[in-house]
């Protein structure tokens, strides 16, 4: 005795042939269930004819005397209605897994960055929160060559850093280009010196705070040339030594605001000393799928590919 070959795996088109099978049965033949499913009879039979193929079984009868189901179709009837019970069930299961995210998202992120304009950090954690209310969320402020190595160990799931070079096991996110000046407290003596009496030459008589923290090329170049008598850990570190108003030293535009707005620091010669520093979002690229880190760069995609409010441009 041959053994019939049955079914062996539910593809997404035998899912539409199942149901095409249900409605028609439903509906009591082909014809009525041309409005309901809104395809040809033509197509309709074609998918029956598909799926008696697929299951080696002759499921209906239609002819002269009408549409009516054999006894082997009347027993896949039942056996479609409860796949198709249980086939909805699984995507409510699933939709329900995604509106009900759980867990935690560990991000690390270099110093000094909520003065930015673009908030997108901010708004994407604020959409994820909204999204899934119960998530925990852990912030460490690190230096940036510590976001790498927290990344690749596993201690975080997302990095916010500068890009000096690019690791070939993580994936990078542009984020935007920080503008970097060299500034003066209101107490140094360059403070009331206009531009148009200051030259490149004077800035190196002067001397200026080096960042003891991880920095690019570019930055060690527009550091030659100075007197280096005072380090800082930090751009926060920098800052408070220029308010001193005993040194000069590079600090980020969006950083350095507040304290140009009260006429605390200025800029000098910004044409010529400036230099950008790109900042992206990085992840490992061998992470096993993650909803809650998913959702969250969704969002910081979103807010990346839309446009900025004026207020917001640079």
């Amino acid at each position: 005795m041959t053994q019939r070959n049955v079914i062996g795996h539910i593809a997404g088109a035998d899912i539409r042939t199942i149901k095409i099978f249900k409605t028609v049965v439903s509906c009591g033949g082909f014809s009525a269930a041309e409005s309901e499913l809104n395809i040809s009879r033509a197509a309709i039979s074609i998918a029956m004819s598909d799926l008696e193929q697929r299951l080696s079984l002759k499921l209906c009868n239609r002819g002269r005397s009408g549409f009516s189901l054999t006894d082997e179709g009347e027993q896949v009837y039942l056996a479609v209605l409860k796949l198709l019970s249980s086939h909805q069930e699984f995507q409510q299961r699933i939709n329900s897994i995604h509106s009900e995210l759980k867990g935690d998202l560990a991000i690390g992120i270099t110093d000094c960055l909520i003065t930015l304009p673009r908030m997108y950090i901010t708004d994407s954690l604020k959409a994820l929160k909204h999204h899934a209310p119960e998530v925990n969320i852990n912030i460490e402020m690190i230096p940036a060559n510590q976001v790498i190595k927290s990344l690749l160990d596993g201690q975080i799931q997302i990095g916010v850093a500068p890009v000096f070079s690019k690791n070939p096991n993580l994936t990078y996110v542009h984020l935007y280009d920080e503008e970097t000046y060299l500034y003066c407290g209101h107490e140094h003596p360059l403070f009331n010196v206009s531009d148009k009496n200051m030259c490149a030459e004077q800035m190196t008589e002067h001397e200026i705070v080096s960042p003891s923290y991880q920095h690019s090329p570019e930055t060690k170049k527009h550091l030659n040339g100075f007197s280096k008598s005072a380090q800082a850990s930090d751009r926060e570190g920098i800052a408070f030594l220029i308010l001193t108003g005993c040194y000069i030293g590079y600090l980020p535009a969006h950083f350095a605001q507040r304290w140009v707005e009260t006429g605390q620091m200025k800029p000098l010669l910004k044409e010529q000393f400036n230099f950008s520093t790109p900042y992206a979002a990085i992840a490992r690229k061998d992470l096993a799928p993650n909803l809650i880190l998913s959702c969250f760069m969704d969002r910081l995609d979103q807010l990346i590919d839309s446009p900025l409010p004026k207020k917001q441009r640079s």
